[in-house]
């Protein structure tokens, strides 16, 4: 493959940095460091060596959004599709939302998470190994400070040996190193140095410490009560939040190492077994896209659906609030839900 002349990326590739970084601002900006030192070269290597990448730049702290705005910003405009006077929404208030499948008929598991950086430190494909271990110290000591009903337990990976390390992989609890494209970061450098998970005492919230972000903070429990699971990420965000610097914009939001993630940096969503809308996908397609939501694999993005169960959760992230994305997923399920029944009623008895 051969790149663009003046440009470092192959003419194959359809990522968005290709897209927007004309020859003119790659020229404009190549020279500009940010404080932590970043440079547009670093933000762009994954997306110069993976051709195939959808983004093809992130962020190495939270400067990296003022000192590369004028690519940064068209590839936020478009992967969010943000109308004209756009701004990140705030809003994350405590819901009342009834559970729509008490009986655990259809929804397996209700999983919502965010991800939070701390604006003190350069993000993870910029750390240094010192800087991880001084982040870990920073969220260790904010854990050891948390209100009782919060409370848990923080694990170092490198405390681990491969059979405990492998038993909490098996539950879902730890995180590999990160894909091709998080390695071409920095991401994984000096994996498992700095890595870590905290658990609640109820097991209800998890934080994940210096994988993609600094900060991946998960609220998850069996069913369907969203409102539960919801409320209790909240407690623990806001009970974080007064402990640490977040990195925070007004107009973008919550600031991340991928730039589809900022806003509320918030993905809620389901596990849901749906044998019938499975063998109608344009119909469930199609509830999802009114709803604003998405369906992805089972196990997550780029993984296939197994035994008819869809992880389904939102699709906006910018530009809307918190509450006003589990609203949508509340709506959507309640629709979804229905769809479902009505098919198999019509199966008829011992046929669904």
């Amino acid at each position: 493959m051969t790149a663009e002349p003046g440009l470092p990326f192959h003419v194959t590739s359809c990522s968005k940095i290709k897209q927007y970084l004309t020859l003119k601002r790659y020229n404009d900006l190549k020279e500009i460091r940010t404080p932590s030192g970043y440079s547009l070269d670093q933000a762009i290597r994954s997306g110069i060596e993976n051709p195939d990448s959808n983004i093809g730049i992130y962020a190495g702290d939270m400067e990296s959004y003022d000192c590369f705005a004028p690519v940064l910003l068209p590839i936020i405009e478009d992967y969010h599709h943000l109308d004209p006077g756009w701004s990140h929404k705030p809003g994350l208030q405590e819901v009342v939302l009834p559970d729509l499948d008490p009986e655990q008929r259809f929804i397996r598991s209700s999983r919502i998470r965010v991800a939070r950086n701390l604006g003190k430190f350069p993000f993870s494909g910029n750390m240094t190994p010192d800087q991880r271990l001084e982040l870990e110290k920073t969220v260790k000591h904010a854990f050891r400070n948390l209100p009782e009903k919060l409370s848990g337990t923080y694990t170092a990976f490198t405390d681990l040996n491969e059979k405990q390390f492998h038993a909490l992989l098996k539950k879902g609890l730890a995180f590999r190193k990160g894909d091709r494209f998080m390695d071409a970061a920095g991401i994984n450098r000096d994996y498992p140095l700095g890595r870590g998970i905290f658990t609640s005492r109820d097991n209800i919230i998890r934080v994940w410490v210096n994988e993609e972000d600094h900060l991946r903070i998960i609220a998850q429990s069996p069913g369907g009560d969203i409102a539960n699971v919801f409320n209790r990420l909240i407690q623990m965000i806001k009970a974080l939040g007064d402990k640490l610097d977040f990195a925070f914009d007004p107009k973008k939001g919550f600031l991340t190492t991928c730039p589809t993630n900022i806003g509320t940096a918030m993905r809620a969503g389901v596990h849901i077994h749906l044998e019938k809308l499975e063998q109608n996908l344009s119909f469930l397609e199609t509830i999802t896209r009114d709803h604003h939501l998405q369906i992805r694999g089972t196990g997550g993005e780029k993984t296939a659906v197994e035994k008819a169960v869809f992880d389904i959760s939102n699709a906006r992230r910018l530009g809307i609030s918190a509450n006003t994305i589990l609203k949508d997923l509340h709506g959507g399920l309640q629709a979804i839900i229905q769809a479902e029944q009505k098919s198999r009623s019509f199966s008829g008895p011992g046929l669904g």
